[in-house]
């Protein structure tokens, strides 16, 4: 194990709520400090329609993110970024060169399926 990362019990795993959720639309956000996009994610009936400001510009443009499934987590508390609120976080895995590729289900499921 990695001596510098903590080590968390199964129970503080089950709470990160990992959700599916499809792209309804992608846009620049030239408000944010780092390169990014304002996007919206829709969750399913459970979790419904949510927004993250997401640093994918290096690899995506908007219109190929746009119907993407994506895996985000849902349940940390709101984000004040720039002028908007970030309402989720859309995981990714950063290159070497600081690029983000994006995590994303290997085949289509359910918008609002938990990862478990």
């Amino acid at each position: 194990m990695n001596e510098n990362k903590k080590e968390i019990t199964w129970q503080e795993f089950e709470a990160v709520e990992l959700r599916v959720g499809t792209i309804l639309s992608a846009e620049e956000f030239p408000e944010a400090r780092k390169p990014a996009y304002r996007i919206t994610i829709d969750f399913g009936p459970e979790i419904g329609v949510k927004k993250s400001s997401a640093q994918l510009t290096g690899i995506y443009t908007p219109q190929e993110l746009i119907g993407k499934q994506v895996i985000g987590v849902v349940n940390f508390p709101v984000k004040q970024i720039g002028p908007m609120r970030s309402e989720c976080l859309v995981t990714g895995f950063y290159r070497t060169n600081g690029s983000v590729v994006l995590a994303i289900p290997e085949r289509d499921v359910p918008n609002g399926a938990k990862l478990g």
